[in-house]
């Protein structure tokens, strides 16, 4: 008969372990006494607030502040606060469990999409329901999502260039009518008159809009892999805007996304395995990212 590990036996001795309690229970038991805010007639009505939440508890994975709110409030919440400039792509061709991990990481750095390369099936298991507060896209092939994310930048391009060209219109039109009324000042009263700090209000609107075309141009898809010619992520830069691509466990990325991708990057190691889980090497390129760009 085996013998148990003493360690073991101590363990369940111990007491331990003790745990908090996440979450927050019933909207009665909670706040007893106060309106419920799903009630129109409630002083505190709040249409972000979920019935069946307020009835049973709330004991989802999100921040206290979205207790018992609808998914789709939480999500229009992250798109009004403003989610980051990189995206995630996953390929899906194994159904690697460790999707659902990428997906629940991309969501804590509220990253600009997800996409799922490949079926449209894949293992959330790891993903804890994050992926309902993201805007996930599903594409067949490596080669249809960086069409369609090329024709996105440039579609985005073309609009701050618009931007730009009536900011630098109205600016000009604004200068001509300042210059116009100072020039009858100074015939009137003889003294020099400066424009107020206002009028440069239309040339910083085309400063902003000449920022966004140029971050946009320097927007690349970053692939996180291990081969000859990969550059050390502790030594890059990531760009603002940016797609990263994610393999599988084991084959890593496939050789139709490494064509494609403008850059490789790899995580240094220093032990004796060759890489690293590909969950936590996908949640190492998000952090560096969130470490270089706020």
């Amino acid at each position: 008969m085996h013998k148990p590990n003493p360690i073991s036996l101590a363990a369940k001795a111990s007491g331990e372990p003790e745990f908090r309690e996440v979450g927050v229970g019933p909207w009665t038991q909670e706040h007893p006494g106060e309106p419920r805010p799903d009630d129109p007639k409630s002083p505190n009505y709040d249409r972000r607030y979920d019935t069946t939440l307020l009835d049973e508890g709330d004991r989802r994975n999100v921040l206290d502040r979205y207790r018992y709110w609808t998914v789709n409030a939480i999500r229009d919440d992250l798109d009004a606060a403003g989610r980051h400039g990189f995206e995630v792509a996953i390929e899906n061709w194994t159904h690697d469990f460790n999707i659902g991990s990428m997906v629940r990481t991309a969501n804590a750095f509220t990253a600009n999409r997800v996409h799922i390369v490949g079926p449209h099936k894949w293992n959330r298991k790891g993903s804890l329901m994050t992926e309902l507060y993201q805007h996930v896209e599903y594409h067949p092939s490596i080669d249809e999502l960086v069409t369609c994310w090329k024709l996105r930048i440039a579609g985005e391009i073309a609009a701050a260039q618009a931007q730009a060209a009536a900011a630098a219109m109205h600016a000009h039109q604004a200068h001509s009518d300042a210059s116009a009324l100072l020039s009858d000042d100074d015939e009137s009263n003889g003294s020099p008159r400066f424009a107020s700090a206002t009028d440069h209000s239309g040339y910083d609107a085309v400063a902003r809009a000449d920022a966004c075309i140029r971050t946009l141009e320097s927007s690349r898809i970053i692939a996180l892999d291990i081969i000859p010619g990969a550059v050390p992520m502790e030594t890059y830069r990531f760009p603002e805007r940016c797609l990263m691509l994610f393999g599988a466990e084991g084959p890593g990325l496939s050789n139709k996304a490494l064509e494609l991708a403008d850059d490789v990057v790899y995580i240094s190691q220093f032990g004796s395995v060759r890489s690293i889980n590909a969950g936590a090497a996908a949640a190492v390129a998000m952090h560096s990212w969130i470490a270089q760009h706020g």
